[in-house]
């Protein structure tokens, strides 16, 4: 390797050909990077600059060309705009419309930089782009009615075509300033020198990689020239085709894809960062077989196509379901649904089979959300939801019924609500605060279904021609209190934002406060709107108690038949075990353990204890400095009494690594207890740790029953403190879960009060479906966290793991139980107090 600072216009000029390699990314520099370029140059002369540091430059020569033919495995981006710059002035020479002091100027920047004189070879442009941007680079040559204007490489070119012409310094100024850029030239030798090792790195000033990019020069840059083309041919471009392109940005990414893609191989979740090495990793696994698995992540690219925008074969319905779970952003079903497309492509599924998996997940998202469960489980349900379907008898048949069995046996945070628990949450939602995305696609279903005459939601809503109409208007006016008559405050704040309030119009603004029988009679009202559920609210000679009612009623049993539960006839040949997941708040205690399932991998067990110290082992393996730490600390170390140094401490231990004890003599609910703890160190998902339990007599539905009773019993005295204090809650009912939410007046944001059986808790939960919008209100919260912990009056717990969508801040109180009734009232003051103290910490940093 030979690496030394010179002056890029040398290199430029040394190179016969500058060859951008097709494992490369496209060009995807900006207007705002050449316009700093721009700026640089400029201060560059005006304020007498010697050189201007340009950033490093990694190429090879091509072995199948001659010694000055260099491949640039690193600053294609650099040296490409370079060359529109140097090409821009050029053309404006050649126009005339810029005249340099210098006549020899143009031959100067076309003969020693842009163009190959003496070895043409096909080829007389010196800079060979990838084949995505060779054409439009070309097309700079000729005449400007044939450039390509879409291309970032036509876009930059013109920038600076227009940006020279303003002459902030001269053209001859200009060129004197590319010629003080300096760079670093490293130059690789093959075979001593690995491109790959070189490139991976690399800490270069251009733009980041990104995953996808990483990995198609993993794939590609070991090939030689011959290969790569037909790589990049055959499989790489029709990848990125079909699961890469993002039209709106003419770009293209392959990582979400391909994380989707290894979560179906590998049976886990990587995370964002990680996407290039544990590809790597899987790749490595696979010697010598890398065109095959080119050929299956390109037959998994065309399944993934077929998820964003349909395919011509579907019917109708399938279509319809793929572009509502499109709008709905429901990313986490992907990889479960490309599985679904591999079984219909190979004969097992046929088409209608795959329309009702679609519907049977759109009921299942759907339901969740009106029921206020957390979404942040549904990546490790969707992740494992084939292989739960075939492990009943090793086969696929009987999907369907197999599919809403699996669903419905979910309990706790993975449950599929049943048709009780979704009427209650369609009644007594905030539907009016839910995410523009979710209103879209539950306004759009109600008012389509599934009929032909199909009315455009969607497009109207994104363009504001549409809107959520109040019938009973926000503001309660005189008019409106004889509307509603008796408790008129109360109809008002109870049923104001709910479902049975709300519809669709064209003329919100029209409509404002006016009395019904005026929203019901204007022109363009109630009973002249061409949607049909205004035509129904039309019938209607008053607008009250009543009618909230029978609309709430009407619209739910509407909802419950497109939204259908998935009950199943399916009876499993084997006994089947409940899966808990270690954040799920059920007792464990007396249940026995057949086996675990941690970080997507199944174990068969013995004995919580084997569990345990298996578990402990796996966080060790990745991290041994904390077990380490706990070893040496002394007791005052929260978690330090469980690890040692010497079997000797402990009546029951498991060995973990050298010198390195944990004690095991514990109860089976105390072990659980510990093992929450350790992940919140380790930073581990504690969904991540599923435990397969046997159905116990002594702990089985009547047990779980009682729980359930236990729990609304709480939540029915706790609640209306819990609202009254925080103004929060008001669509929170009594219930089974061990959890309730309210709302805030961030959109995504909520904010929960748990009841569990070791603890008390008040927490900021922010979902707003999607991973980075989350981390961005994380971040902005985090930013205040010395004054939002002041307001608040102690330390919060803070956590935002990686790879994880959902986001926490939360507040805890130990030593209490749900189940011991004397604890309730302490439960209950923390609840109240502590949730108001933390939304009033909270809001002013997030509005």
């Amino acid at each position: 390797m030979n690496g030394q600072g010179k002056l890029l216009t040398h290199y430029l000029k040394n190179a016969d050909k500058l060859i951008i390699p097709v494992y490369q990314r496209n060009y995807d520099w900006r207007e705002e990077h050449c316009k700093k370029l721009y700026q640089d140059l400029v201060r560059t002369i005006q304020n007498k600059k010697r050189w201007h540091f340009f950033g490093g430059i990694v190429s090879v020569s091509d072995p199948m060309g001659s010694s000055s033919d260099y491949l640039v495995i690193d600053g294609q981006q650099r040296i490409t705009t370079v060359s529109l710059l140097l090409l821009a002035m050029a053309n404006l020479i050649k126009d005339g419309k810029v005249v340099p002091e210098d006549d020899t100027l143009y031959a100067q920047i076309t003969k020693k930089y842009l163009v190959d004189e003496i070895n043409p070879k096909n080829r007389k442009v010196k800079l060979k782009p990838i084949k995505g941007d060779q054409d439009a680079y070309d097309r700079l040559w000729g005449d400007p009615e044939n450039f390509a204007r879409s291309s970032n490489i036509t876009q930059n070119y013109l920038f600076f075509y227009n940006e020279i012409q303003k002459q902030a310094i001269t053209i001859d100024q200009l060129f004197k300033a590319v010629e003080k850029l300096q760079i670093i030239d490293i130059t690789l030798t093959p075979p001593d020198d690995d491109p790959q090792l070189v490139f991976e790195s690399l800490n270069s000033t251009g733009l980041e990689l990104n995953e996808g990019d990483k990995i198609r020069n993993f794939v590609l840059m070991g090939l030689d020239i011959e290969e790569q083309e037909r790589y990049y041919d055959s499989y790489w471009n029709p990848i990125e085709k079909n699961a890469g392109y993002d039209k709106q940005n003419n770009s293209y990414d392959v990582s979400p894809f391909i994380r989707d893609y290894l979560s179906i191989k590998n049976k886990k979740i990587s995370s964002m960062k990680d996407i290039y090495t544990d590809f790597k990793a899987f790749a490595d696994k696979r010697t010598g077989e890398m065109e095959e698995i080119m050929k299956d992540l390109l037959a998994y690219a065309k399944r993934y196509n077929k998820l964003l925008v349909g395919h011509q074969s579907f019917p109708t319905k399938l279509k319809a379901s793929i572009f509502r779970l499109n709008r709905f952003e429901s990313s986490v079903t992907r990889p479960f649904l490309m599985e679904v497309l591999r079984l219909q492509e190979e004969g097992i599924l046929t088409v209608d089979e795959v329309t009702e998996t679609c519907r049977i997940v759109e009921s299942y998202l759907l339901r969740r959300i009106i029921c206020d469960l957390p979404s942040n489980t549904l990546a490790k349900v969707f992740l494992t939801l084939s292989s739960d379907i075939r492990r009943f008898d090793g086969t696929y048949n009987m999907f369907i019924e197999k599919l809403k069995y699996v669903l419905t046996s979910k309990k706790e945070k993975a449950a599929f609500p049943d048709d009780e628990a979704f009427a209650e949450g369609l009644k007594n939602k905030n539907i009016y605060a839910m995410p523009p995305r979710y209103k879209a696609y539950l306004f759009e279903r109600l008012e389509n279904g599934d009929s032909s005459e199909y009315k455009e939601i969607y497009g109207r809503l994104d363009s504001g021609e549409y809107t959520i109409e109040h019938i009973m208007p926000q503001k309660l006016t005189p008019v409106w209190i004889s509307e509603l008559k008796d408790d008129a405050e109360t109809i008002h704040s109870d049923w104001l934002h709910r479902l049975a309030n709300l519809t669709l119009t064209a003329y919100n603004s029209k409509y404002s406060n006016s009395p019904f029988s005026e929203k019901k009679t204007m022109q363009d009202g109630y009973l002249q709107s061409g949607i049909k559920m205004n035509q129904r609210v039309a019938q209607k000679e008053h607008w009250g108690l009543a009618e909230l009612e029978e609309r709430c009623g009407y619209l739910t049993q509407q909802a419950i038949q497109l939204w259908p539960y998935a009950a199943s006839s399916y009876t499993p040949p084997q006994k089947q075990y409940d899966e808990v997941a270690l954040d799920d708040e059920i007792n464990l205690t007396g249940r026995t353990l057949v086996k675990y399932r941690f970080r997507g991998m199944e174990h068969d067990t013995t004995s919580w204890a084997e569990m345990y110290a298996a578990v402990l082992k796996e966080l060790h393996n990745a991290d041994k400095s904390y077990l380490n730490y706990l070893a040496d600390a002394d007791d005052s170390v929260e978690l330090s009494i469980h690890v040692g140094r010497t079997a000797e401490n402990y009546s029951s231990c498991v060995k973990i690594d050298e010198d390195i004890y944990v004690w095991t003599g514990t109860a089976t609910q105390y072990k659980i207890n510990l093992l929450r703890k350790f992940f919140e160190q380790y930073k581990q998902d504690p969904s991540d740790l599923v435990f397969f339990l046997d159905d116990a007599k002594d702990t089985g539905s009547e047990d779980e029953a009682e729980r359930h009773k236990i729990r609304r019993k709480y939540w029915e005295k706790a609640l209306p403190l819990i609202q009254k204090t925080t103004g929060s809650f008001q669509n929170a009912n009594p219930q089974k879960n061990n959890a309730v939410y309210g709302g805030t007046n961030k959109p995504g944001v909520l904010i929960s009060c748990v009841a569990n059986f070791d603890s008390a808790r008040v927490e900021i939960y922010i979902d707003q479906g999607d991973y980075d919008k989350n981390r961005a209100v994380y971040r902005l919260l985090e930013t205040h966290r010395s004054e939002i912990e002041t307001a608040y009056g102690k330390a919060l717990t803070w956590v935002c793991q990686e790879g994880v969508r959902g986001c926490r801040i939360y507040d805890k109180m130990t030593e209490v139980s749900i189940t011991k009734e004397d604890d309730w009232d302490a439960m209950i003051a923390f609840h109240t107090q502590q949730a108001k103290k933390l939304l009033s910490a909270m809001q002013p940093f997030w509005t």
